[in-house]
């Protein structure tokens, strides 16, 4: 009989960072607008983001785990299809009750401010099952980080700010870009530690594509341009910049990565690259909320 901890497992709660640090920032950027803020649609927002955080990551094992690209002999946390834990279908079903927990939420909101949110709603749900999902998933064609780049960073940031002010605010695009860039560093590590059962399974992730050296090189890269968005919407007046707090994390993580870690290796780098994302995420959150 599965456990509740084998459940919890597979929803990967390292990564439910990515779906609380945009709703933190784009809340804040209201919260600095002066203008009042309706509480309970930034907690509706957070269920939407957490939601299809979840329902993703079940998405994902399931299709991995048909696909016979994750399997038992894979490096780092075990996955509930790939390793035999949980049968598929169960799997299939708990990703459409996280991501119909997404779409109810939602539906909420767009009741509430504008209908215009249940388009953007279908296309984060058609793009979080179809990452790995359906017949030509764009994940295994190198694009997983344009879709968390512009789902979990631009879209979720954006799409809060616009969920308690009724209209689009740039700098919570703005916002997001740094958002996007620490939730892309955090995959960008999944697939270096993967880079090659991937490569041997015939997912071409980005990692795969550009090759172990290049890859490493572009993380750092993604780290540092995110602190310099940062840098760059504190010219607004705004002191986004405080995001920096997280910076000893990503220079430990970075140090590692530029030193040739791999494999096992990378799993402390992950957690250094989370807690990236949720100090600096939320840092940048504060700083923003109270200038």
């Amino acid at each position: 009989m599965t456990t509740m901890r084998t459940w919890v497992a597979g929803a990967r709660p390292r990564t439910l960072s990515a779906g609380l640090v945009p709703v933190a920032v784009g809340t804040a950027v209201a919260v600095g607008e002066g203008s009042a803020t309706a509480w309970w649609r930034a907690a509706v927002a957070l269920v939407v983001a957490m939601a299809l955080q979840v329902g993703v990551n079940f998405a994902n094992d399931y299709s991995d785990g048909v696909r016979g690209t994750d399997d038992s002999t894979r490096i780092g946390p075990r996955r509930l299809v790939g390793s035999g834990l949980v049968e598929a279908r169960r799997v299939k079903w708990a990703a459409f009750g996280a991501l119909g927990t997404a779409a109810a939420a939602g539906a909420v909101l767009a009741a509430t401010v504008g209908w215009e949110l249940l388009v953007v709603g279908v296309l984060c749900l058609a793009a979080g099952w179809a990452y790995t999902g359906g017949p030509r998933p764009y994940g295994y064609r190198g694009l997983g980080e344009v879709f968390v780049f512009v789902f979990f960073g631009l879209v979720a940031t954006a799409g809060t700010t616009y969920v308690l002010l009724e209209r689009l605010d740039w700098l919570a695009v703005l916002c997001g870009v740094p958002v996007g860039l620490w939730a892309v560093s955090l995959l960008m590590t999944n697939n270096l530690r993967d880079i090659d059962g991937d490569a041997a399974s015939g997912k071409r992730t980005l990692a795969v594509r550009l090759g172990d050296r290049r890859t490493r090189l572009a993380y750092m890269a993604v780290m540092e341009g995110s602190y310099a968005a940062t840098l760059v919407a504190s010219i607004t007046g705004r002191a986004a910049a405080a995001a920096v707090v997280g910076a000893p994390f990503a220079v430990g993580a970075v140090r590692r990565v530029l030193r040739g870690a791999s494999g096992f290796d990378l799993i402390p780098v992950l957690g250094l690259t989370a807690r990236v994302q949720l100090v600096s995420g939320l840092a940048m959150a504060a700083g923003i909320a109270v200038t």
